[in-house]
């Protein structure tokens, strides 16, 4: 069982793309994509279930040649919890507090990047556009007129669409 001092990174469910200065993290359970930079990086990387709280701050600090204290790494973790970037939800001492408190706390001051985990929901597969291409008229229809049965339009440039059922009943 994971002790909260010692947080585990999630890695079952996730496509993980390194960049320079952020890691980018599509979360295949829960459809959102997720983007930490370099601080939150450093520290979901650091999440091994074997790394204390207080070590992860040494990592980062040596790392960075900044002075770092463990409530940097907490709001990291805190926000990598919400996230469900964790294996289990870390309780953080932040509890009941805001963010911006936190990070009042941490101190302005601080030289370090404040880590951020931006997120946002990707849409559905069936909200998506169609990415089929009309090689032929029985693909979907003429380019320009297309078959409203397939719920599909080819447009001029012979691109497949979803269908929109016209006024006089044709594709538009």
């Amino acid at each position: 069982m994971n002790n909260p001092q010692f947080p585990t990174a999630r890695n079952s469910g996730l496509v993980v793309q390194e960049v320079p200065n952020e890691i980018l993290v599509f979360d295949l359970e829960n459809n959102k994509a997720h983007c930490l930079n370099d601080t939150a990086a450093m520290v979901w990387k650091s999440c091994d279930g074997k790394t204390s709280v207080p070590e992860i701050a040494k990592y980062l600090e040596i790392q960075t040649g900044k002075g770092v204290n463990d409530d940097l790494v907490w709001l990291a973790i805190d926000q990598l919890s919400e996230n469900h970037l964790l294996e289990k939800t870390a309780s953080s001492p932040f509890k009941g507090q805001s963010r911006r408190d936190v990070i009042k706390k941490i101190g302005l001051a601080s030289v370090i990047a404040i880590p951020v985990v931006a997120s946002l929901v990707a849409p559905q597969s069936v909200l998506a556009n169609v990415s089929c291409v009309c090689t032929s008229s029985t693909d979907c229809g003429a380019p320009g007129f297309g078959t409203c049965a397939s719920l599909v339009c080819c447009n001029a440039a012979g691109i497949c669409a979803p269908a929109l059922p016209a006024p006089n009943g044709g594709c538009i």
